[in-house]
This record gives C-alpha cells, structure tokens and sequence, in this order.
C-alpha cells in the first residue's frame, strides 16, 4: 500500500512538471509514514513541505495541487491536506479487510519480500575468542546479529551468517599454557598457576580430557616448567609469555595437543550453546586459514603495491592514519609475525571478494575497529560503504536486583547457558533484543522469569497460544471454520478494535523493512508486543464465536488466524518460539 501511495504521489509531481508548476529538475523521495492517530489518516506525506522552497510556492497551495492530480484508487476512501501542507491518506476499509486473505493465502511468507537484485550480505557477529563459554555479554551480540541476519534476509537479501573464529595468537597460546598447567596439576604436579591464565572449571575439563588421552606423555617436572622464568609477581605479562614459549619448548609437538584439545572442545562447546539458544551459522571462519590460503600475503601485498605500508623500528606499518583512523598500525612485528591487525585486513577482503557488502557485529568496546576497518578498505582500493559495524553495548545481568559481576579469566561469570536454563531461550532472546542495540541493557531476571502481562515475551507468545485455543474451542462447541465463508464476509470486520488490528497487520511489511533498512530488530520486538496487545484487548471486549451469526463468526476467525500467522512469523525472525498452549 505504502508502495502505491508513492506510486500515485510521484505520477501527480510529473504531471505537475509537464505543466510546468514546478521545476523538471525535481527529484524529491517522496516519504510516507503511518499517522500517529487514525484521525488523521492511514498515512500522511511532507512532500509538500520537502519540495515547497525549490518550486517557489507555498506548502499548502503545493499539497493541494498535487492532490488534485492524484489520480483515483480504489484503496483510498478520502484525502485531505492538513496543517503547513502535509497530504493525509485515509484507506477504505475493503483495502484494509484484504490483508486478512493474503496473509491466508502466504502463510509463514507473509511480510517477506523477493527481489530480483538481491545484495548478496555477510553478517559476522559473536566471533568470541575460542578462550572459554560464552557468557551473558556475548548473548546480546548473538541474540541481535542472528535477528538481524533473519530481517535483512526476510527482506530479500541473500544472508549467511559467518563466525569468526579467532584460533591463532596470544590468547588462544595462553589457553593452551592454561590447560597444559591443569594437566600437570591432575597428575600430581604442582605449579604456581599464572596470574594471567585462564582458570575456571572449563579448563579443567580439557585437562582432563588430554589426560585420557595422553596419560603421562607431557608430564614435566616443576623445576623444569618454572626454572629462570621471570616471576609472576614481577611482571605478570612477561611471566605468561615466557610459560607460553617454555611450554612450547618443553612439549614440541604435545603443545598442539594441548592447544587443539583446547580449542575443539570450546568450539564445539559454543557451537553447541549457540544452536540451543537458537543461533546457527552457515560458515564457521578459520582465521588460521587466512595465513594457510595466502589471504594475509595477498592483503599486505596489495597494500604494499597502493604505497600505504612502510617500515619503521624493524616492523612494517600499515599508514592508517591517512585514511582517517587516529593511528598507524603495525601489520608486521620486528620478529616477521603478522599481527592481528593483518588478519583483519585479510579477512575483510576475503569477505569483499564473496560479498556485496559486509556486516559486522562488535561489542562496545571495539569502537576503535570503525575507522580502523574503514582504512583499511579504502587502503586495498574498496569502497569503504561496503562495510559496516554494528556495535552492540553491553548487557548488564541483574539478580534481586543486584548487577552480577562478570570475569572470563577469573572463571566467575555467568555463562549463557545457564542464564538460557535459568529463563528460558525464547525470554532470553526477547529481552536481548527489545532495545536498541546501541542502548545499554539491564536484564531483569525476575521479570524474564514472570508469567505475567508485564513480561512483554510471555504476553506476545500468550496472545499466540490464545489464538490457538480459540480454534480448540470452536471445535469442542461443534463448531467448523469455514475460511472461504471468512474471506467473503471480511466486509463484517468494521468495529475499531478490529480495523485497529487490521491496520497493524498491514503495517507488519513496513516494520520489517524498516528493521532491516535501520539494521533494528528492536522495532520488530516492539511492533509484536503492541500488536499482541491490540489482540488482547480485542479478545476481551469482543466475543469470537458468535453462535448465530456464521458470517461474522467466519470473519472473525479469519482475523484471528492472520493474528496467529503474523505473530508467529515475527517471533520466528527473532528465533522464538510460539507455542500453542500456555
């Protein structure tokens, strides 16, 4: 409909252009937005007030020009031209009554659009270091990138979801130093454990597990371990660094078992987290692979052949500053080993090279990694608007009301899973998303747990199963559903609340464009919570099964069932179930 409206303003501004009223170069976007109140219309446009100052005429006298030109629609009943010069649309009812059939006819393709261009789309989001299980934080950046991923998808892109698995570098050498210290422990061994190393059961896990494995193969000494190191106490970063590379020196290749043992069993630890909490991706991205492919070779070599990298202090720096980052940043240590930064470059044109456009999901604290991906874009010759970074703030977990406190080293925080056993995945996923994602959250525990109205999850899925229970009690009162009765009986929907409802339904297309366009799965999570709400409220004022009226009660259900569909596809694009029973 919004699409029409468009369709008729644009035809009035031509007509008016070959007449001369206005000037031929105009070529305005001609905006529409729903109306805040029905009084006012279904839709309204400022095209009007947009254009008003380069045609030399005033906005009012300008609306009604152009309204004078629209030509006729069946869909429009009236049109009028309101306050400075805004054009208001008011639809026919028969209009609105429509949705009801194709939202029948589509089912769960209802609101999705096709394109025959799509934008072919990565969207990279969690991509946790493999350090540990995920916890809390990390689901408000899995919740919003997979919603998101469904949105953009629902709105005709082609979408895979990509996790970055960052299993080369610093930290994943100090997990495995971690679990190479535990094993000893297991065994009898005893070692001051670092300071800087990762603790928490997990590790103990994996130790356990090289254990069975390995028995006593990588067993050392503590003399041999610990001799000539410098003390924790001293410097505790030199110290993890130095038991890293004593490790490696000690073991050789039973450092790889301690490292791969460590990075499988988190790995399939997260994958498994993530799928239960309704998350799946199409690639799992080895960063490893970037050095093994010649990525990062390719990366620097193209930088290098544009002039942006030079040396300095026996390092190869890429000029990032030329290209609006705050500072340089080294790609190539003094000691020849790339650094993280480089596999950035070399993944991001890796994904330019699969994709039309690129879509990262960071948490807040990568605010630096804006501009510093920007650069690098623009360094290797590629249009920087093919990129963008999402930032998703944090997400603050609170217990009978006190903030639980989080530390992925010191192994106290509470882990994804079990705050999805603790709430549910559905709530978890809600909550996560209900606010912007560049808006800080505090996750209320009790409220996720409540079965009440003020649970906003609980209300849209009960609005649902209600719908549900409604065709069971048709049934139990001998009743059937008559749907083709419904469709041609639709012209019976005309109390408020249901052409209230019928409006939302229409409106639930332009939702989902909006929450692709605005990157705001939010919006959707907002849209569902009022649209149950309207339902509700309908639901308790008017009775469904109207015993002797077969026409309304048909139109009623049709209603009904089109509530259900669009409530479920919507609670489906934020991977949340939608029961049948509550």
């Amino acid at each position: 409909m919004k699409n029409h409206l468009q369709e008729l303003i644009n035809q009035a501004l031509l007509d008016l252009k070959r007449e001369g009223e206005i000037p031929r170069d105009l070529d305005p976007d001609v905006m529409l937005e729903r109306t805040r109140s029905t009084e006012h219309g279904d839709y309204s446009s400022n095209i009007a007030l947009m254009i008003a100052k380069p045609a030399k005429r005033p906005p009012r006298e300008l609306a009604q020009a152009i309204v004078d030109r629209l030509l006729e629609s069946k869909h429009i009943e009236k049109i009028e031209v309101a306050g400075p010069g805004f054009i208001n649309f008011h639809l026919t009812r028969a209009s609105l009554q429509g949705v009801v059939s194709q939202v029948l006819k589509k089912g769960e393709a209802y609101g999705r659009r096709s394109s025959a261009n799509p934008e072919r789309i990565t969207v990279e989001f969690v991509s946790a270091n493999p350090t540990g299980p995920l916890h809390v934080g990390h689901g408000r950046g899995a919740a919003y990138g997979a919603s998101l991923a469904s949105v953009i998808e629902a709105g005709g892109d082609e979408v895979q979801r990509e996790y970055y698995v960052n299993d080369h570098g610093r930290q994943m050498d100090i997990l495995a130093a971690s679990v190479w210290l535990r094993y000893l422990e297991l065994g009898g061994i005893t070692v001051p454990f670092p300071s800087r190393g990762y603790q928490g059961e997990y590790i103990y896990d994996i130790a356990r597990s090289v254990r069975r494995s390995q028995g006593d193969e990588l067993r050392r000494s503590p003399s041999e371990v610990t001799d000539d190191l410098i003390a924790d106490n001293a410097d505790a970063e030199k110290h993890i660094d130095a038991l890293v590379q004593r490790a490696k020196t000690l073991l050789g290749p039973g450092y790889d078992i301690c490292f791969e043992a460590a990075l499988d069993a988190i790995v399939d630890d997260i994958r498994e987290d993530l799928e239960g909490f309704q998350v799946r991706y199409d690639k799992w991205f080895s960063e490893r692979s970037l050095a093994r492919n010649g990525d990062i070779e390719q990366a620097l070599q193209r930088l290098k052949d544009a002039g942006h990298v030079y040396e300095k202090d026996g390092a190869l720096w890429f000029a990032a500053t030329e290209f609006g980052d705050e500072k340089d940043r080294v790609v190539v240590r003094e000691n020849g080993q790339t650094t993280y930064f480089a596999s950035d470059i070399a993944y991001l044109l890796n994904k330019l090279g699969r994709f039309d456009r690129a879509i990262y999901v960071f948490g807040a604290d990568h605010h630096g990694y804006i501009a510093r991906l920007k650069a690098a874009a623009l360094g290797l010759g590629e249009d920087p608007t093919r990129v963008e970074i999402l930032l998703v703030q944090f997400a603050h977990l609170f217990r009978a009301g006190e903030k639980v406190q989080m530390s992925t080293r010191s192994g106290s925080f509470v882990t994804l899973r079990e705050l999805r056993e603790e709430v549910g995945t559905d709530a978890a996923r809600y909550f996560y998303v209900m606010r912007s994602n560049d808006q800080h959250l505090d996750f209320d525990l009790e409220l996720a747990k409540s079965e009440s109205s003020d649970n906003p999850v609980y209300y849209i899925q009960y609005a649902h199963a209600r719908v549900a229970s409604i065709f069971r009690k048709l049934e139990e009162r001998g009743f059937t559903f008559n749907r083709a009765i419904g469709e041609a009986a639709l012209g019976r929907l005309s109390d408020d609340a249901e052409l209230d409802i019928l409006r939302a339904i229409n409106n639930y297309r332009e939702i989902l464009d909006a929450a692709a366009r605005n990157r705001a799965p939010h919006l959707l999570a907002h849209y569902l919570r009022d649209f149950a709400q309207l339902f509700q409220s309908y639901y308790n004022a008017q009775p469904i099964i109207v015993e002797d009226d077969e026409d309304l009660r048909s139109a009623r259900l049709c209603l009904c069932a089109a509530v259900r569909q669009v409530l479920a596809n919507g609670l489906g694009l934020l991977g949340i179930g939608a029961p049948e029973r509550m």
